[in-house]
């Protein structure tokens, strides 16, 4: 397939794609001319099915009907939430069942992951990160490293694009491993700004090779992408 920016081509795309029904399930917002807004945004926020607001109003409905009683007598019962949804969440992650859970913020459970595997020395305390990275990440990494009394500005390694591109060449984490002592890699299976897709069995395979624990953060793959974890 040959590539083009013309407006045809872009047609020809949405008119072959296997999923255009599903736009109709979304409420676009309008713009001046009362016309549908192309939606750009979905990486900072996504658009509102049609069916959340009968979905949030039953629940609320079990609220005012049941009260306390509604964590654990409610049609879907808000107690086992988590274990409601952790098939359908290890499906889409690639992973078994019994390592999901779904709990907390994308921030608090960074924070949570970290504490347990970030274990700097002093000649070992460097993550390794892509740029850009979504800024939770990169905000709770820096309180991480500062807590461990390193400096973030030495600490943080950054694996930017070339001049001129917009991708991360994933090379350039090896050459990052093999010129600072890093500790661990955070990495964003898709990034959250450009929409690159990492390869994340290699990288992963040469973070291991030289001791280096590498955290993966799926927050804008899982659901968009085929993950197998294994």
């Amino acid at each position: 397939m040959t590539f083009s920016a013309a407006e045809g081509f872009a047609r020809q795309l949405d008119d072959e794609d296997p999923l255009r029904r599903f736009r109709d399930r979304f409420h676009l917002p309008l713009g001046d001319d009362g016309k549908p807004l192309i939606y750009f945004a979905g990486n900072s926020l996504g658009l509102m099915p049609k069916a959340a607001r009968h979905i949030v109003d039953h629940e609320l409905n079990e609220w005012a009907a049941r009260g306390v009683d509604a964590h654990h007598s409610a049609d879907a019962p808000w107690y086992n939430y988590h274990e409601t949804v952790r098939e359908p969440v290890a499906r889409l992650a690639g992973a078994h069942p019994h390592e999901v859970v779904c709990m907390n913020s994308l921030t608090v459970n960074l924070h949570l992951m970290l504490a347990t595997f970030y274990r700097p020395t002093t000649s070992r305390f460097k993550i390794l990160m892509e740029e850009p990275a979504f800024p939770s990440d990169t905000y709770a990494i820096k309180t991480q490293i500062a807590h461990h009394g390193f400096d973030p500005k030495e600490a943080l390694v950054l694996v930017s694009p070339r001049d001129g591109e917009f991708n991360v060449r994933e090379e350039a984490f090896e050459k990052a491993m093999d010129k600072h002592e890093i500790a661990l890699m955070v990495l964003g299976a898709v990034n959250f700004f450009t929409g690159q897709l990492f390869h994340l069995e290699g990288i992963t395979k040469v973070a291991r090779r030289r001791g280096i624990f590498a955290g993966i953060d799926l927050a804008h793959a899982i659901g968009n992408v085929p993950l197998a974890l294994h």
